[in-house]
């Protein structure tokens, strides 16, 4: 048990593997996925990352509090070190789908937030409850989910620890599809298998973009932007998807490797 990372053709599946704690987090498991995260982002034969939970109570409902609340209560522990699991200050370039299986509470709602495309079983539920024991969401949250959703939805969220469903979920735009709960693995390997026919350098420019210019002012972001463009449109991927657009063929493009 822990964090599973396997291989399949290009397609990265890392599994948070504690059913029996419905996937709460030990420290050592948040070791783990930052140094999933990283394997991924450092793997050359790895265009797309899956994130999901064993079996199917859970998805992920936050850290063991057995452990790791005692830990960060004390004092005895920094929260920075979970940085690298939620994906903060991150370099990972390829897309991050993830496959929300039943509850996804707390830090395993904050780890969603940190990828890229989500996908849940319509079972699934979603909650941040720090507040009700008296801590805040901080893996990430309180930056990012004023920023990806709508702002009443985030502090209802938020400030009152509501539970939603996975249909209320894609309304307020933290999902992206929901799927009936047995199809769940085929929908995200379905995705991932899409995005591999995409060109990774294009991909690549796309998040280093989102991550670079969000914060930036409007002028400045559009001119950063315009400098990644032209990296894109100059590159060999882009000369091969526009012969192979003119040719009517599939693109083969060179950063797929051999």
């Amino acid at each position: 048990m822990g964090i599973r990372l396997e291989r399949s053709d290009g397609v990265a599946t890392i599994t948070i593997d504690r059913p029996d704690k419905l996937n709460a987090l030990t420290l050592a498991m948040y070791d783990e996925l930052g140094a999933a995260f990283a394997e991924v982002r450092d793997d050359p034969s790895i265009g797309v990352a899956v994130l999901t939970g064993a079996g199917d109570r859970a998805f992920c409902v936050g850290a063991d509090l057995g452990e790791s609340i005692p830990a960060l209560a004390s004092g005895r522990f920094d929260i920075g070190e979970w940085d690298a699991a939620h994906q903060k200050h991150s370099r990972l370039d390829k897309p991050v789908i993830a496959a929300v299986n039943g509850l996804c509470l707390g830090g395993g709602f904050e780890i969603v937030l940190s990828t890229d495309l989500r996908i849940a079983a319509a079972s699934a539920q979603f909650a941040l409850p720090e507040t009700g024991i008296g801590v805040v969401p901080a893996g990430g949250t309180l930056a990012r989910l004023v920023r990806q959703i709508p702002y009443a939805f985030a502090m209802d969220l938020m400030l009152r620890g509501s539970r939603i469903d996975a249909a209320t979920a894609q309304r307020y735009g933290i999902v992206n599809e929901v799927v009936p709960d047995g199809e769940l693995a085929e929908a995200a390997e379905r995705l991932a298998r899409e995005l591999l026919t995409r060109s990774r350098t294009a991909v690549a420019t796309v998040k280093r973009a989102v991550r670079e210019l969000s914060d930036l002012p409007l002028d400045e972001a559009f001119r950063r932007e315009a400098l990644l463009g032209q990296e894109a449109f100059t590159s060999d991927d882009a000369r091969e998807g526009l012969a192979a657009f003119a040719a009517r063929r599939p693109a083969r493009f060179p950063s797929h490797g051999s």
